[in-house]
């Protein structure tokens, strides 16, 4: 493999996993189903939402992974419209959310590296063989959260 489809292929695991669903829940604003994680940085989220949400609005988060969902409270920050939906900016309001967030957000790209392998390769790894596969090539180009 030649350094320049090694830099491409890299860059397809640093990409956040957008097929990721995420629940929201704000008063007064009825469930409208899962949305979809876009991406995690140091204070928040980013996530497509069917209908709009207030700036400044609180909001449960929940994103499934594992057997404890990651569960979080953070206000909406921004909102825009985007094609068929909307995207919602959310900031969380605790400190350790925000570092529980960015080990989901691993968890999420070392899962979708388990199905490329299993796609691409035929191999089918546990979940501690892709962690450490994921982690040998990939986890010194994770954004760093300075």
């Amino acid at each position: 493999m030649n350094q320049r489809s090694s830099r491409v292929q890299q860059r397809a695991f640093l990409r956040h996993p957008s097929e990721m669903p995420i629940h929201i829940q704000c008063e007064g604003h009825p469930e409208t189903g899962p949305r979809h994680l876009r991406n995690v940085s140091l204070g928040g989220l980013a996530c497509r939402s069917e209908a709009p949400i207030d700036v400044g609005r609180e909001v449960s988060v929940e994103i499934p992974v594992g057997h404890d969902p990651f569960r979080a409270i953070g206000a909406v920050v921004w909102c825009r419209p985007d094609r068929r939906c909307y995207e919602l900016g959310i900031q969380f309001l605790a400190q350790e959310d925000m570092f529980a967030a960015r080990m989901v957000e691993q968890l999420c790209q070392i899962e979708r590296y388990r199905a490329m392998v299993a796609r691409r390769e035929g191999r089918l790894l546990s979940s501690a063989e892709a962690a450490q596969e994921w982690i040998m090539r990939y986890a010194a180009n994770f954004p760093r959260m300075d």
